[in-house]
């Protein structure tokens, strides 16, 4: 088991992967998601849902980290603990209309969620066409 905990736990991940590019904003709140529908008209917002107790969650955040990169002001990127912020979770899938997966990153435009994927889906999204 000793290999699949280092291959899937997000306590193993390296500290030089944690300085990544992305600038998250922590979404902890749901009266935060009134300001992502505001905000969304201006630019984009994303979301990235992240279990922290699943492998396969921490394996899509590392490549996403790696994978994108976004000049400032392009989008607001925010990170959402799906253990930590439940409430903020539920109600991300009920304001905007989409089923609850995790990991999961939205696109939010205009007010509602013009795109959506989760699990390994998430590292084929082309962001630059939302930008």
């Amino acid at each position: 088991m000793g290999i699949f905990n280092n291959l899937f736990s997000s306590k193993n991940i390296n500290p030089e992967e944690q300085k990544d590019q992305l600038k998250w904003i922590p979404l902890t709140s749901v009266d935060q998601l009134n300001e992502i529908e505001q905000n969304s008209s201006k630019r984009p917002q994303i979301i990235f849902k992240h279990s922290t107790s699943c492998g396969i969650s921490s394996m899509v955040l590392r490549t996403f980290r790696s994978s994108y990169f976004l000049e400032e002001n392009q989008a607001d990127l925010y990170f959402l603990d799906l253990h930590r912020y439940r409430e903020v979770s539920n109600e991300v899938a009920n304001k905007f209309q989409v089923y609850h997966q995790s990991p999961q990153v939205l696109i939010i435009k205009n007010g509602i969620a013009v795109a959506d994927e989760s699990h390994g889906a998430i590292t084929s999204l082309n962001l630059s066409r939302y930008i």
